[in-house]
């Protein structure tokens, strides 16, 4: 099965117009338009976000009967559809069934102006969707006459320039049957695998990716033979298995950390110790060690090249989904040694907001 990249993530949420305003003015991303009941979409407000190659669609439904009621109302707001590019969506749909995938919505193709767009839909990991998706006509219009778009064509410019990968937690004893499923069900490859120390608490992770290496999910669960950690949380707080965070790709990290930062984004902090450590242990990454400490960002190197990476605080209700900024010079894993410091990280900021709860 040929999947090219990530044509889209669709967000479900509560409110749509407040978190796209949300991601417009802490990511820089341009709203391209929207759709609701007055487009033909029965039971939910749509609206369209574009920066680069990064394309998103966030929606809210507006009665009781549509996905994105249950999905909120079970998981909180979250990537709920990871949208598939591919030549032939009705055909990567039947395939899909075919081969075991459980069937979610059969082909629809929107159309106008000469322009269509087709979408078929299967059940992926958890509650979470996967959609094929196929267009045909030259304007790369998202859903023509679904989606009423309010700019032309072109690229949204800004600082984020592609999907690098999904996180995606799953459920202790789930991890290998899933792995399976990716490469029976789409012809995914594994092509990294791990478990991770960190303290009392590991983590077991497996990464698959496309035969074009656009789509890569980074699949991870908790190590039951070790203390409950983040993973566990995870689960517990978003009812189950779900994406845990969103890597967008950069061409420039420092430059994506100060606007963001001005615009109001909080990223986790990371101790000093950390970069008094990382000349020895990485030598020269192609930013000075000042400038990855004063932006707390986190830098690794493995058998290709440096990745440079920061994260997000959570700013989910249930503090489950966060994102990630990294660039990448060659190398190819996920910042394996980082890991540390981010969950520390993350128990630094539960621990401070515990303190916040008991002071009120």
């Amino acid at each position: 099965m040929d999947i090219h990249t990530i044509d889209h993530l669709e967000f479900y949420v509560e409110d749509a117009e407040k978190a796209a305003t949300e991601l417009s003015d802490l990511f820089g991303f341009t709203v391209c338009g929207q759709g609701g009941p007055d487009s033909g979409l029965a039971g939910r407000r749509s609206v369209l976000l574009r920066q680069n190659a990064v394309t998103l669609l966030v929606t809210s439904a507006l009665d009781a009967g549509h996905p994105a009621a249950d999905f909120v109302r079970e998981h909180g707001a979250g990537v709920a559809v990871v949208g598939f590019a591919v030549d032939d969506a009705a055909a990567a749909y039947a395939e899909a069934v075919r081969r075991g995938a459980e069937p979610v919505t059969g082909p629809v193709t929107h159309t106008r102006d000469g322009e269509s767009a087709t979408f078929a839909t299967v059940r992926g990991f958890g509650d979470v969707a996967h959609r094929f998706t196929s267009r045909t006509g030259t304007g790369g219009t998202f859903a023509p006459g679904a989606i009423e778009e309010t700019t032309g064509p072109g690229a949204a410019p800004g600082l984020l320039h592609a999907v690098d990968h999904l996180a995606v937690c799953l459920p202790a004893g789930t991890l290998d049957p899933t792995i399976r499923w990716y490469q029976e069900v789409f012809d995914f490859e594994q092509t990294f695998e791990e478990r991770i120390i960190v303290g009392s608490q590991a983590m077991k992770s497996k990464v698959v990716q496309s035969g074009s290496r656009g789509v890569t999910f980074t699949i991870i669960e908790p190590d039951t033979s070790r203390a409950p950690g983040q993973i566990d949380t995870f689960i517990r707080d978003n009812a189950g298995a779900g994406v845990q965070h969103v890597a967008f790709l950069t061409e420039d990290i420092a430059a994506g950390v100060r606007d963001c930062t001005d615009r109001g984004l909080r990223f986790l902090v990371t101790p000093d110790e950390y970069y008094a450590a990382l000349p020895d242990r990485l030598g020269d990454v192609g930013m000075p060690v000042a400038t990855l400490q004063e932006l707390n960002v986190l830098a690794d190197r493995d058998y290709g090249g440096v990745m440079l990476q920061i994260f997000t605080e959570s700013r989910h209700e249930r503090r489950t989904l966060f994102y990630e900024l990294i660039e990448r010079h060659g190398a190819r894993t996920f910042g394996s040694n980082n890991i540390k410091a981010l969950y520390e990280a993350v128990e630094r900021q539960q621990a401070a907001e515990r303190e916040s709860l008991d002071l009120d």
